[in-house]
């Protein structure tokens, strides 16, 4: 049985390429075979169909998943502050739920690039790595990751894409992507 008194890492998965949420959920599936409980907080998801992966592990009862802010990229996207309030309520949860210790693993979907659109406090998600250093795992995702989020992560992973369907005009297959 693993030692729970050893979380506490930061782990960054960033970069353009694919597969960071992918990533961040097949470690939440390790641990969550294992007996650990996994909280997961998705961040400018939160309209269109749940993903895959997100449907799967949450089949698990010791994880929660939960979506927050819409995308900017969605054509009929909902107005930036009301996408900047959602997302402020989903730090308010990861707050609430790392204060309580709900969670041996916290994974901040798409929280990189929410910070670098400037939709999430910067502040706030520090608060929150903070409160999990030493005590709850935190995986955090999203392009373009925070120079100082790296600095003080201890697992840092850069995704790059060599080459996608997208840039030849194929869109996000069910399964596939999602």
């Amino acid at each position: 049985m693993n030692n729970k008194s050893e979380l506490g890492l930061l782990h960054i998965y960033t970069g353009d390429g694919k597969g960071k949420t992918t990533a961040a959920i097949g470690l939440a599936l390790r641990a969550a075979a294992r007996g650990f409980r996994i909280c997961i907080i998705q961040f400018m998801k939160a309209r269109g169909e749940e993903s895959g992966e997100i449907t799967a592990i949450k089949r698990f009862e010791n994880v929660s998943a939960s979506r927050y802010g819409g995308n900017l990229l969605e054509k009929d996207h909902d107005p930036v502050d009301v996408i900047r309030s959602d997302i402020s309520k989903g730090l308010g949860e990861a707050i609430r739920v790392v204060e309580s210790r709900d969670c041996d693993l916290l994974i901040l979907d798409e929280i990189n690039i929410a910070v670098s659109m400037n939709l999430a406090d910067k502040k706030e998600v520090l608060k929150i790595v903070g409160l999990c250093k030493g005590s709850i795992e935190l995986i955090m995702t999203g392009r373009g990751a925070d120079r100082e989020f790296i600095d003080i992560a201890d697992y840092v992973t850069e995704f790059r894409m060599v080459k996608h369907p997208f840039g030849a005009g194929m869109a996000a297959r069910r399964g596939i992507e999602y």
